[in-house]
């Protein structure tokens, strides 16, 4: 509203101004002839407000003889998305950026309800005007921000997989970063990050676990509450179905017959379930990293089926890739002579000792911290979201072997952190801000487990000596992944927010067309199991399934020979491996040799750098880690 008594202001100030030119004067006086001749004022007026309104007139620029010019970043007022250019006064290829956001409804089951969850929305648009077929991306989450992704690695998709013949496009969906609601029951993140940090804490290293798990329930009751407070009955619109429908509505909007898609993580659940509810707008679809939405359905499931190879890619990944490069490349390597065994047992030792013994650190901007075990547990698995980031993590793990924690102060994730841009924490916050959205002023962390949540609202309830056992068992299972994917999920016991529709139909309809389905051997958030049950459950007349041997969350270690080449005839081409099952192996190894680089006042550089890979310092570190945290795939 506010905005928009500004723009109307804007255009009486621009007339008031243009009055006084002469040219501007003797157009009007002509124009208030005609219009008495035929007696055309009311309509006349209303147009010209409207395309005032519509075109937002440049104050300096606005006249061309006697003919209003329009903005040229204002949206084509038949445009549902709202586009205008991100970077207006941009260089190089900014016009390819379309930034603009679609309303839809916030409950698809009442037509009497006439709310509407604003949408935000970027697309890297390759051409002039619209390509025939659109890539629609999500990230992962829940609580992935589209826009950052698609602003992220649009190009690069487009470049990539459909050589600039398809545009591409991100959104925030409802209840995330600057789409609405925007869904965060803090004011501001430094007070979520307090009340973390007393209730983050694992159970296994409490003194008291139960009396540990009461506290936990109890801020998970307290924030529910708040949301409550904030947002009303909005939390019955968040589940997985609804994104599902809201994927639809872009489809629909962008005006093509199916949807065409590239889907990470949990981006995949929402895939897969749009899938069953419109089966034929099944186009050129790619789930990368498979969320299995049916295990979702239980209060415990997303957790649960997150943690099958978390133990796989630390001890034969992290630890065993070191041994393989050797001390030149890993710090953790400090003998050539050294096994994975040997590395396992030394490193599985400090995490023992931390449990008991937290280890006091300090930092010269940072101040003193504790590190804990929480803490270590918490930056490997972010570490194992990206191979990339091994070398840092080895030498941290060093560096706290030798009783020396100032690397692991500075890779901690926090809500809040000043000496990190905003762009790199809040997924879009800091990136170009255009009309009809507005960013969030806090994260929208608790969008997260409202999803979760959401999508088991229906499954029974458990009291707290059930969450205790599953605790232990999860941890028995992963002892790295067990407590962290149990927090995830714990909140839901005292959610009681009547969701307005989950999907409980089957997984098995006929699709119109496969789904090209991407599961990874070393895997840390989405195990390679679920990409085999999901193939299996879908049929094999409705899948495809590349088994992409590599390190990572999704299939981010390239195959350029497979992998790739597979993504890239499903967009050119339509086209899909005839077998169900297609093996592929990464062409890379981590540990690359580092190359030391030199920063302007001599010192060497924090990070890695080597011949064919970017600097990992700790500005993508902060990158890793906020995309982890959310359980979101980079590219």
């Amino acid at each position: 509203m506010d905005e928009e008594k500004k723009q109307k202001k804007s255009f009486f100030e621009d007339l008031e101004a243009n009055a006084k030119h002469p040219v501007f004067f003797r157009w009007w006086l002509r124009a208030t002839k005609v219009i008495i001749i035929f007696g055309l004022l009311h309509p006349f007026i209303l147009g010209f407000i409207n395309s005032f309104n519509s075109a937002r007139v440049e104050r300096q620029s606005s006249h061309s003889g006697d003919r209003i010019v329009p903005h040229p970043n204002a949206p084509d007022p038949n445009d549902p998305f709202h586009f205008g250019s991100c970077y207006p006064n941009g260089p190089g290829n900014s016009s390819h950026w379309k930034c603009g956001y679609l309303d839809v409804p916030l409950d698809y089951t009442n037509t009497s309800d006439s709310r509407t969850a604003r949408l935000a929305m970027v697309m890297y648009q390759v051409g002039k005007k619209k390509s025939n077929h659109t890539i629609v991306l999500n990230p992962g989450g829940p609580g992935g921000s589209g826009t950052y992704y698609a602003l992220r690695a649009g190009e690069t998709i487009s470049r990539n997989y459909t050589d600039h013949t398809m545009d591409v496009l991100g959104f925030d969906p409802r209840g995330v970063n600057m789409s609405t609601p925007s869904y965060s029951c803090f004011q501001q993140d430094g007070y979520r990050d307090r009340w973390a940090a007393l209730t983050s804490q694992f159970p296994e290293t409490a003194r008291f676990p139960m009396e540990h798990l009461r506290l936990t329930d109890a801020y998970a009751t307290a924030t529910w509450t708040a949301c409550e407070s904030t947002f009303g009955d909005k939390g019955r619109f968040l589940s997985t179905a609804f994104v599902a429908r809201d994927v639809d509505s872009i489809r629909e909007a962008l005006g093509e017959e199916t949807l065409n898609a590239y889907l990470v993580s949990y981006g995949t659940n929402i895939g897969t379930i749009y899938s069953q509810m419109f089966p034929h707008r099944v186009g050129r679809m790619l789930l990368d990293g498979i969320d299995p939405a049916d295990q979702a359905r239980t209060v415990e499931g997303w957790g649960r089926s997150a943690i099958g190879d978390i133990e796989k890619a630390f001890v034969e990944g992290v630890l065993g890739e070191c041994v393989r490069a050797g001390p030149k490349a890993c710090a953790l390597a400090k003998d050539a002579h050294l096994t994975t065994a040997d590395l396992k047992n030394s490193t599985y030792a400090l995490f023992d000792r931390l449990k008991t013994h937290p280890l006091p650190a300090t930092h010269p901007n940072l101040g003193p911290g504790v590190i804990t075990y929480e803490t270590v547990d918490s930056i490997i698995y972010s570490a194992l979201y990206n191979s990339a980031s091994w070398p840092m993590l080895a030498r941290m793990l060093a560096e706290l072997q030798d009783g020396n924690g100032t690397l692991a102060l500075q890779m901690q994730d926090w809500h809040f952190d000043p000496l990190l841009s905003k762009d790199k924490k809040k997924g879009g916050r800091g990136s170009p801000r255009w009309p009809g959205v507005k960013a969030p002023k806090t994260s929208s962390e608790e969008l997260t487990n409202a999803v979760v949540c959401s999508d088991s609202y229906d499954s029974p309830r458990h009291n707290l000596t059930w969450w205790n056992e599953l605790q232990a068992e999860m941890v028995k299972q992963s002892p790295l992944g067990g407590s962290v994917n149990w927090g995830y999920v714990i909140s839901c016991r005292s959610f009681k927010t009547k969701v307005a529709e989950v999907y409980r139909g089957e997984f098995n309809h006929t699709l119109k067309n496969p789904l090209l389905l991407i599961g990874e051997t070393h895997d840390p958030a989405t195990p390679l199991r679920g990409a085999r049950h999901i193939h299996e459950i879908l049929g094999k007349n409705n899948s495809r399934l590349i088994e992409h041997h590599g390190y990572g969350h999704s299939s981010r270690d390239r195959s350029e020979g497979c992998t790739e080449r597979i993504k890239r005839d499903l967009f050119l081409f339509g086209k899909l491996p005839e077998k169900g099952v297609t093996e592929c192996f990464a062409d890379g190894k981590p540990y690359p040799l580092p190359v030391e680089k030199k920063d302007v006042g001599g010192a060497a550089a924090q990070g890695v750098v080597n011949g064919g890979q970017a600097e990992f310092g700790l500005k993508e570190w902060a990158d890793l880690a906020y995309f982890s945290r959310r359980r979101m795939a980079g590219f």
